[in-house]
C-alpha cells in the first residue's frame, strides 16, 4: 500500500522557488503531525520541517539550514502537505521525502527529486 506520494521536484538555478507536495493516503490520519526529510547525494536522510496541530493553530518547525527560505504547509481537507522552498541553494540538491513524525520505515515513499544548479 502507498501511503505518500511526493511530487513537485526538478531542476532550478540558484535563487529560484520550487513547491513540493505530498499526498496522504487514508491510513494516515489528519491529526498526524507530517514533516519533510531530504537526503543528498552520499549522505544520511535528514529533518527538514514538520508541521502539527495544536489546539486550534498550525505548529511548525523547520532546520536550521532552511528557516526563513522554506515554509510548510497542510491541506487537511486534502490531506496534503506542502514545502514551499525558497531562495534555493546548491546545498539543498537532494531527494525530498515526507512521513510522519517520528518517520515509520514503511511510509517511505519514492521521494521527489530536488536539483540546484546554474
Amino acid at each position: 500500500q502507498v501511503h505518500l506520494v511526493e511530487s513537485g521536484g526538478g531542476l532550478v538555478q540558484p535563487g529560484g522557488s520550487l513547491r513540493l507536495s505530498c499526498a496522504a493516503s487514508s491510513s494516515i490520519s489528519t491529526s498526524d503531525a507530517l514533516a519533510w526529510y531530504r537526503q543528498a547525494p552520499g549522505k544520511q536522510r535528514d529533518f527538514v520541517a514538520f508541521i502539527d496541530r495544536s489546539e486550534a493553530a498550525d505548529y511548525t518547525d523547520y532546520a536550521d539550514s532552511v528557516k526563513g527560505r522554506f515554509f510548510i504547509s497542510r491541506d487537511r481537507v486534502q490531506n496534503t502537505v506542502y514545502l514551499q522552498m525558497n531562495n534555493l541553494k546548491p546545498e539543498d540538491t537532494g531527494v525530498y521525502y515526507c512521513n510522519v513524525l517520528p518517520p515509520l520505515e514503511h511510509y517511505w515513499g519514492q521521494g521527489t527529486q530536488v536539483t540546484v544548479s546554474s
